[in-house]
């Protein structure tokens, strides 16, 4: 049994037009998915922009470093051999994957910062403009 919905002036509406109607959550999810901080002008500290990349370098040199502990243990005679040879070589690669990611992700943000501070000063420039 299907349902037709009535619109204001009284006739029915097949439930194909009912998809088509707009709908506000895309718009919604659109405006609640941004940060705040990309659309106002203030300054954020070194701190704020940076402390991601600084904390998966920092993971990532720490899972290093304990990878080259677990795999020089396995150069001598302990009786877990094997599971030194095993895990020290993922450690390794796993430290050095976090470490290196971190360092991409600096640059990638300096650029992000010069692109942002362009816009802004377009978007002013556009404003002095036409706003006359």
């Amino acid at each position: 049994m299907e349902i037709h919905a009535k619109s204001p002036d009284g006739s029915e509406k097949s439930p194909q037009s009912k998809e088509l109607l707009p709908s506000n959550t895309a718009s919604t999810l659109c405006i609640s998915s941004r940060s705040e901080s990309v659309w106002t002008s203030e300054s954020r500290s070194k701190w704020n922009i940076y402390h991601k990349p600084i904390i998966v370098m920092s993971v990532g040199a720490a899972v290093f470093l304990f990878g080259v502990v677990i795999t020089s243990l396995s150069c001598f005679e302990i009786s877990n051999k094997d599971v030194y040879k095993m895990c020290g070589p993922a450690l390794l690669s796993m430290g050095l994957m976090l470490l290196v990611c971190g360092l991409v992700w600096i640059p990638i943000i300096r650029k992000k910062q010069k692109q942002r501070q362009k816009s802004q000063f377009l978007q002013r420039l556009k404003s002095f403009f036409f706003n006359r």
